[in-house]
């Protein structure tokens, strides 16, 4: 009986780290799971476009810029689709190898094809916008803005800066909020800074865009000639 009472107590003993023994809570799978933001530079600027609803749900564009180049895109908001989730990767990376919104629909995707470009253009227009108004421009820069064109898919207007005598950039200040017109813009500023004038082709399916453009580019480019 006497040996029994040591060997009770060196089990109790032996048992008192199990009963204290917490187990360890996992936070990694938390972490990573937010952890969806691209890296930026620090040279990085984001500029984020707007929210547009479709009938699958709202889609919103964020777009990092390293210097002038488009470097990386972040969808803020999309449609809880399959079509959706298996299209946003694409339309990324034509838009990081296009560096404009000028892209292909997605087949089987095209409703949020559409508003994809129609928030990435809206970045792309803010990125634009921005740099006109930076400091660093040369003073012989010149900013001339054309008249406001109303057509019934809605008012254009555009702004010319100059360096020199030459077109450096061409910013859309209004312009109809429709596809067409969002996949047209692009080309339009496209052959104006490769002509250095309104004498542009029409855009296929956008002629009531490209045409309205065209107006008030010539307005603009009469005001620099004033």
């Amino acid at each position: 009986m006497k040996r029994a009472i040591p060997v009770l107590v060196l089990s109790v003993v032996g048992l008192i780290p199990v009963w204290r023994y917490e187990p360890s809570t996992a936070t990694s799978t938390a972490s990573s799971a937010t952890g969806s933001a691209p890296s930026t530079s620090s040279s990085g600027t984001t500029f984020t476009g707007t929210t547009v609803t479709t009938e699958k749900g709202d889609v919103q564009v964020q777009v990092t810029y390293d210097g002038d180049r488009i470097a990386a895109v972040r969808m803020l908001k999309q449609p809880n689709h399959p079509q959706t989730t298996a299209a946003v990767p694409k339309l990324v990376a034509e838009t990081l190898q296009a560096q404009s919104a000028d892209i292909d629909t997605v087949s089987g995707a095209t409703i949020t094809s559409d508003g994809y470009k129609e928030s990435l253009q809206a970045a792309i227009d803010q990125e634009a916008s921005a740099a006109s108004a930076s400091p660093s421009a040369s003073s012989s820069d010149a900013t001339f803005t054309g008249t406001t064109v109303p057509t019934e898919k809605g008012d254009v207007q555009v702004q010319v800066t100059y360096d020199g005598d030459r077109i450096a950039a061409v910013r859309m200040l209004k312009q109809p909020n429709h596809p067409q017109t969002t996949a047209a813009v692009p080309k339009l500023v496209a052959e104006t800074l490769q002509a250095q004038s309104a004498d542009i082709d029409t855009v296929s399916g956008a002629t009531i865009t490209s045409d309205a453009y065209k107006e008030s580019l010539q307005a603009a480019i009469d005001a620099k000639g004033a």
